[in-house]
């Protein structure tokens, strides 16, 4: 590891303990030269998933772009970063032990919808905006009204509802 203060890439290692429910390991570290403290994590490293899109091309699952996809529909929202983070790692584990290389792109939205159902209801939607494609409001609406209406005298009801 580099130190991230002066890059030095003598270190030693400080403490080690299990994370993100035992699947790494963090590492507290010093750098050698300057003492910069910094935290390192330590994955499994599993093999290469290829996502077969809709038209039937593939390209490389990309954890970057679920994580992208998952941050921007609960942007805002009362959703703790442990949860995203959680929701994210869930989905990744669920599609490896699912899929042997291959992953229909479909299998990841619908992993992901489920995931944000159970975590927030506007995440929800504002993703499914994005996976459905919806041509126009009125689709909109109608999986807004599908998802269910809310009991709580905060809400503001939409026109429609």
């Amino acid at each position: 590891m580099r130190c991230p203060k002066c890059g030095c890439v003598e270190d030693k290692v400080v403490d080690s303990r299990s994370s993100k429910d035992g699947l790494a390991i963090r590492r507290r570290r010093e750098c050698l030269k300057c003492d910069q403290r910094y935290t390192t994590y330590e994955e499994v490293e599993r093999g290469n998933l290829m996502v077969i899109k809709d038209g039937g091309s593939r390209e490389r699952f990309s954890r970057d772009k679920l994580e992208s996809g998952i941050n921007t529909a609960c942007q805002k929202r009362p959703i703790n970063a442990e949860a995203i983070d959680q929701t994210i790692r869930e989905v990744i584990n669920e599609l490896y032990d699912e899929f042997d290389g291959e992953v229909p792109s479909k299998a990841i939205g619908g992993k992901v919808m489920a995931k944000l159902k159970k975590l927030d209801g506007v995440a929800y939607v504002r993703f499914a905006s994005v996976y459905w494609r919806f041509d126009d409001a009125a689709e909109f609406l109608e999986a807004v009204q599908k998802f269910g209406t809310r009991d709580d005298t905060a809400t503001i009801k939409l026109p429609g509802f």
